[in-house]
């Protein structure tokens, strides 16, 4: 950068001397415009043209230039391209923020998810484990019934027998003793002598018989 301005200010300082020995030129034309009349000035002026399409003023134009692009490299350099680096970095910064808290997020919402998937499986492990139990509890209350029914059951059918046995012997008794006396009291119809002994024996034989 200090080469090119070296230059362009070598390059600026003969275009001076280039315009310091137009400028003579110009002067002794002017004298000679003056000399010759107007109509010579007029073609001068003609002749100039645009001021910056004029050779000798080419050095200075480009030293200027090169001011100017050394100004704008610093003020961009020391400026704008700083805050324009730094407005990146926080876009930057933001966005990897904002990935790394999603990334956090998903993470978070697959953790959230396993503990309700586990909780869920925990849950229906302890429904199962609830209804076991309970079916437990009541297939041994319904044996516990059933057995208690059972055991009524066995003892009202004893007792019924026992009943049975006591109405059946008192009706035995009751028949034995009634056909020992309507057997008595048929033999001394009859004109015979009625032998107790002898009327027991036959109703036993004969009650034996029945019986069998």
């Amino acid at each position: 950068m200090f080469s090119l301005l070296q230059e362009a200010a070598t390059t600026a300082v003969e275009h001076s001397e280039g315009a310091i020995v137009v400028d003579d030129a110009a002067t002794h034309g002017a004298d000679a415009a003056t000399t010759y009349g107007v109509d010579a000035a007029g073609h001068a002026g003609e002749a100039a043209g645009l001021p910056q399409l004029d050779i000798a003023t080419f050095g200075n134009q480009i030293f200027w230039l090169v001011v100017t692009l050394v100004v704008l490299y610093l003020v961009l350099s020391r400026v704008a391209l700083p805050r324009i680096a730094a407005v990146l970095s926080d876009r930057q910064g933001a966005v990897t923020g904002d990935l790394m808290a999603a990334e956090e997020f998903k993470l978070k919402a697959r953790e959230a998810e396993a503990a309700y998937d586990k909780a869920l499986a925990d849950a229906r492990a302890e429904a199962q484990s609830i209804v076991a139990r309970n079916r437990a509890e009541i297939q041994a209350q319904l044996d516990e019934a059933i057995a208690k029914a059972d055991a009524e059951i066995a003892a009202r059918t004893a007792e019924s027998e026992i009943r049975i046995r006591e109405i059946r012997a008192s009706a035995d008794a009751s028949a034995r003793e009634v056909a020992q006396d309507v057997t008595a009291e048929l033999v001394r119809s009859f004109g015979g002598q009625a032998d107790d002994a002898a009327i027991r024996n036959a109703l036993d034989g004969r009650m034996k018989g029945v019986m069998q």
